[in-house]
């Protein structure tokens, strides 16, 4: 049975536009890969087809990113203060209490332009071109062996080739339970690449970029263990998939842990261990361009700024108040 005739067929169904689109993406990209040299290497050549269609999608949504990342400081500044209500109402589970408590907890997302929902944007954009890269890669077998009429840029011819490409020491659609003993060795590394990358995204992202008020309580807590639990999800999945779904999926885990470690370290959120090294880099950067420039430190600026204002208050004139004078009172 073919994915698109299950439970899910209508769904892929619904996504027949992208996935034609999908394989004319891979086909180009492959060509272009052989024209470059690969065509010695053909495994080689699906492989950064599949690396490099990641890249194009991940650029296209990365203004979401950007605006995501933003929102998200906002949400991690305005932590205590969130705090700070949910502790005012803790244990209040009357009516009025839990809608005081939203009214109040609504007030301060829109008075720091803060939205909850804007970090899952980038997430619900990618689910679709997630499902559909499996659904193109998962395909390939069952166009290969005539099970499936060929669609877009796959006929059968190129499902065929795609499908007798040797990577590394199996086949780009082959499946952890259709392997030998080397080719399941293949796939764990990859899954286990896939979970480490993203748990430390995660846990880097939420440890070096909380504000330090924040690190406790319940809700980082909860972070915390999503982080670490999370990614095990990958194990049973990921034993399920073709060998080309784990290699857009590892790729795509690398680019998320790359910009988590460009953003913490660019953008952090104020307050955080991440923001105070950024103060120290910056402090340390300021420094050293005055030094080249011949310019005073920061402090000597600081210095110099405070003893001309303390100038100015010593030659400004004093002003008198007039005083009234005693009025001797009439007899």
């Amino acid at each position: 049975m073919t994915l698109d005739s299950g439970f899910w067929g209508w769904f892929y169904r619904l996504l027949y536009p992208l996935e034609w689109l999908m394989t004319y993406i891979l086909s180009i990209l492959h060509k272009v890969f052989v024209f470059l040299g690969m065509q010695d290497g053909p495994g080689i050549a699906w492989v950064m087809s599949i690396i490099f269609l990641v890249v194009f999608v991940r650029l296209c949504i990365l203004p979401l990113f950007i605006k995501q990342m933003k929102s998200a400081r906002r949400l991690q500044a305005i932590q205590p203060e969130l705090q700070k209500i949910q502790k005012k109402y803790q244990g209040r589970d009357d009516p009025m209490s839990r809608e005081a408590m939203s009214r109040e907890t609504m007030k301060l997302y829109r008075q720091n332009d803060a939205n909850p929902m804007s970090s899952c944007l980038p997430a619900l954009i990618q689910s679709p071109i997630f499902m559909t890269m499996f659904y193109v890669l998962s395909s390939v077998r069952n166009i290969a062996d005539g099970q499936k009429e060929g669609y877009g840029a796959f006929t059968r011819q190129v499902a065929s080739d795609i499908d007798n490409t040797p990577v590394f020491n199996i086949r780009l659609s082959s499946m952890f339970n259709s392997v030998d003993a080397s080719g399941k060795v293949t796939i764990g590394i990859f899954i286990a690449l896939m979970c480490f990358t993203m748990f430390y995204s995660q846990f880097h992202n939420i440890r070096r970029n909380t504000p330090k008020t924040a690190q406790s309580g319940q809700v980082y807590r909860s972070q915390m263990m999503m982080a670490l639990i999370f990614p095990f999800m990958y194990i049973f999945s990921g034993l399920a998939f073709p060998f080309a779904v784990l290699i857009y999926w590892l790729t795509n885990n690398v680019w998320t842990l790359c910009q988590t470690f460009w953003q913490v370290r660019t953008m952090p959120t104020p307050g955080s261990p991440a923001a105070e090294d950024k103060e120290k880099r910056d402090y340390k950067r300021e420094q050293a361009r005055r030094k080249r420039e011949g310019l005073p430190t920061i402090e000597e600026e600081e210095l110099s700024e405070a003893k001309k204002a303390a100038e100015e208050r010593k030659n400004q004139p004093q002003r008198y108040q007039p005083s009234r004078k005693n009025r001797k009172k009439k007899k």
